[in-house]
């Protein structure tokens, strides 16, 4: 059963800081250098020089002083009262269509993976995990939120927040990706209350965030006892909810010497129905029902577009025989067992490592990358739908790296949960 809490937010005080736009970040996995210099340069007080922190000999030792620095300026401020925080966001996906996503900020109790609690459902590596580890200890604070999906088929979390988002938002910003987020605080002990009555029963499925989820769990362990250490800060967003959306992302992959390249084209004249397409459907539809893998197939020096179709799911079935059934279905499991993992060779690592293989968010990216020749060729994927991730999270499977694309991603720096 999931423990949803009201918190006593850290917050920015825009007296103070100015506009959220300046102190607000993208997650911290997808800034490079330069772009945490830019977003520094927006303000002193912006959230990246905490959750990217820089400094001899200990970065994490100098995240702390700054954070610190930050609540004793005044820029950061403490609520008086705990309350759970309404949360849309305004987004076009990738996909070109308007939608909005509603959910609500809040704490959670961590807990094991396991039925009724919280799944996962994406592998992790540790290398991640000891970092943000080493920065909570620092800060002894959620710098951003963990991202889960909840059931509520008859709305009525939402239903009891959406009152207070008729009056103008606590707090507005405008992503890179023009995205509107808009925030708004809510203390009504009947509204949490009613919240708190419709996520009693629910299984959290956590979205985006598992490194962070596993760094809390073994924070809360080496603090011990009970306390603030204890809770997550996560935003929820119900599976009913009709601006949830599961992108694709695609696959490159490079290093193909002649004995590679033999070993793909014949696995893929094995296993796969080949056939050419127009440039424009090189991408393919999304998946009807549990229909066998099909994929997208450029390669570089060929200027023509393939769709690659599973003979027979009966291939998948006998290749991924120790998995559940769902799993078999997965087309980024099929993907990568058959292709990547079987006819390239690759292992965990390589694909944990970037060895051989990256990753493009869109058809444009992923074309872009191999006619340049920085790749040799790609695959392009379907998006995976969110009964088959629940489905296999159910099963205590999780699935290959970047399975999943939820957009829009949130924003750090919008609420801090202080751990102490």
């Amino acid at each position: 059963m999931a423990d949803v809490q009201p918190l006593r937010a850290l917050h920015y005080d825009q007296s103070v800081v100015g506009p959220l736009a300046g102190v607000v970040a993208p997650p911290y996995d997808v800034i490079d250098a330069s772009q945490r210099a830019a977003l520094i340069a927006r303000s002193p007080f912006n959230v990246a020089a905490v959750d990217l922190p820089q400094g001899e000999p200990d970065p994490y030792a100098a995240a702390r002083e700054l954070f610190e620095s930050w609540q004793l300026q005044g820029a950061l401020v403490r609520d008086s009262e705990p309350a759970l925080w309404a949360h849309t966001q305004d987004y076009s996906g990738p996909d070109g269509k308007r939608r909005m996503r509603r959910g609500f900020f809040c704490r959670v109790r961590i807990e094991g993976y396991g039925p009724g609690l919280v799944r996962p459902h994406a592998r992790t590596h540790p290398g991640p995990k000891e970092d943000r580890l080493r920065l909570t200890r620092a800060t002894r604070a959620n710098i951003s939120p963990i991202f889960s999906l909840y059931s509520d088929p008859t709305n009525a979390a939402w239903s009891a927040l959406e009152p207070a988002t008729t009056q103008g938002p606590w707090g507005q910003v405008s992503d890179a990706d023009g995205t509107v987020h808009r925030l708004w605080r809510v203390s009504d002990p009947q509204a949490i209350a009613a919240v708190q009555a419709a996520t009693r029963d629910s299984e959290l499925l956590i979205a985006d965030g598992h490194h962070r989820y596993e760094t809390m769990q073994a924070y809360a362990e080496e603090i011990g006892g009970e306390g603030e250490h204890r809770y997550i800060l996560m935003c929820l967003v119900a599976l009913e909810d009709p601006g949830l959306t599961v992108f694709p992302t695609h696959r490159l992959v490079r290093g193909l010497d002649d004995e590679r390249r033999r070993a793909l084209e014949a696995t893929l004249a094995r296993d796969f129905d080949v056939s050419e397409v127009p440039g424009e459907q090189l991408a393919p539809p999304p998946q009807q029902g549990a229909t066998p893998l099909q994929l997208g197939y450029i390669t570089a020096g060929d200027e023509q577009a393939y769709r690659l179709t599973l003979k027979d799911q009966a291939i998948a079935d006998e290749a991924l025989g120790e998995h559940s059934e769902a799993y078999r279905h997965l087309d980024t499991g099929v993907l990568e067992t058959l292709l990547l993992k079987g006819a390239l060779g690759l292992s965990d690592d390589d694909i944990s490592h970037f060895n051989g293989l990256f990753y493009a968010r869109d058809t444009a990216e992923a074309v872009a990358m191999v006619r340049s020749g920085e790749y040799d060729a790609a695959f392009l994927m379907r998006p995976t739908p969110i009964a088959q991730v629940r489905e296999i999270a159910a099963e205590g499977e999780n699935m290959p790296p970047k399975s999943t694309y939820f957009f829009p991603k949130l924003l750090t720096g919008l609420l801090f949960n202080p751990l102490s």
